[in-house]
């Protein structure tokens, strides 16, 4: 049995990783972070006790800035595939705490890799780089485009997706990045904008608030379905080679299109209850992203299935659920019809 290891296992990415890695037969160990409030929300629906027969999932205690657990755990779990999904991934929070973020996103790979190479394990580690990293470099954006970061958080991802070219290169280390652009889901945490969004639309109907606070309108991004994306990242593990991939949907649109469309979609007019407030804007912000993906779909034979318009439907109608109320339309059946074989339980 394989045993794979996923740091950020909580996260969205991590959680629905580690849904197609016990599809596929692993044995999935995930780093998480103690707290005195449960964080596992995203996976509890998957969990099995230890001590029950037939668990395959697995969770440990550590930190990204701890090298010395980081070794221990590799060391003790000692996995065929890693998967490096954990930072500190908001972009306007990295601006508040620079030196956190810089400290996670950035040293913490550092950290890992070089457990990896002093173990001396055979192993394949999966780094997730981020679009971000282009920042005001003009779209479209390939495997080929300057890095202008314009956040530390940016910045952070720039040391984590060098080094581990720097640790492939130098050591011969199976390491690949993949360098995603944004990705939703109903998982998505509450205080990314798209999902802000969704689930104050949910609040707006229900009567619980009259408006929703956002920062600039006219940022422009690509924005894909997660579980498509997770399964690059297994994919890219596969290959024979390692390589940085662009993996995006060509298509891009502004935080106001999103807007728009989601209010629309739930019969409601964005402009009574969208407001702005100057404590969500970036110091510096990055224009537009848009994937050239051209070389992950000659590779991967990678093609979204999910389209703009599909994302915020299912989001919405996801939130419209937790919240309570009659979903507007069939975002579940969008899931079902795409995805007729789905690997993911619920959401």
């Amino acid at each position: 049995m394989k045993k794979a290891l996923i740091t950020g296992i909580t996260g969205q990415d991590g959680s629905y990783l580690a849904e197609f890695l016990l599809s596929k037969g692993y044995e999935v160990h995930g780093l998480i972070r103690r707290s005195s409030t449960f964080n596992t929300e995203r996976i509890d629906h998957i969990y099995i006790d230890p001590h029950v027969s037939g668990a395959k999932l697995y969770l440990h205690y550590g930190d990204m800035s701890d090298s010395g657990g980081l070794t221990s755990l590799i060391y003790g779990v000692r996995p065929v595939e890693i998967y490096h999904l954990a930072a500190q991934s908001h972009v306007r929070v990295s601006f508040d705490m620079p030196e956190y973020s810089s400290n996670v996103t950035g040293l913490g790979t550092v950290r890992l890799l070089e457990s990896v190479r002093r173990s001396g394990i055979d192993c394949r580690l999966y780094n997730a780089s981020s679009s971000e990293m282009f920042g005001a470099s003009p779209p479209p954006q390939n495997e080929l485009t300057e890095f202008r970061p314009r956040s530390p958080y940016a910045c952070g991802k720039l040391m984590a997706h060098w080094t581990a070219v720097n640790y492939r290169d130098g050591y011969g280390l199976y390491a690949v990045n993949g360098i995603l652009f944004n990705h939703e889901s109903p998982r998505r945490g509450e205080t990314f904008v798209t999902r802000k969004i969704t689930k104050a639309l949910s609040g707006i109907l229900l009567g619980e608030q009259d408006y929703l606070y956002l920062g600039d309108l006219e940022p422009r991004r690509d924005w894909g379905y997660a579980p498509e994306y997770v399964e690059t990242m297994w994919k890219m593990l596969q290959l024979d080679a390692p390589r940085n991939l662009v993996i995006g949907t060509g298509e891009t649109h502004s935080v106001r299109e999103f807007v728009e469309e989601a209010f629309s979609y739930a019969g409601l007019d964005w402009r009574k209850h969208v407001r702005t407030d100057p404590n969500y804007y970036r110091p510096n912000e990055v224009g537009s992203l848009e994937a050239d993906c051209g070389t992950a779909r000659d590779i991967l034979g990678w093609e979204p299935k999910i389209t703009f318009g599909d994302l915020v439907k299912i989001m919405v109608d996801a939130d419209m659920r937790k919240a309570g109320l009659e979903p507007v339309g069939d975002g579940d059946g969008i899931i079902k019809e795409k995805f007729p074989g789905r690997w993911w339980n619920r959401d």
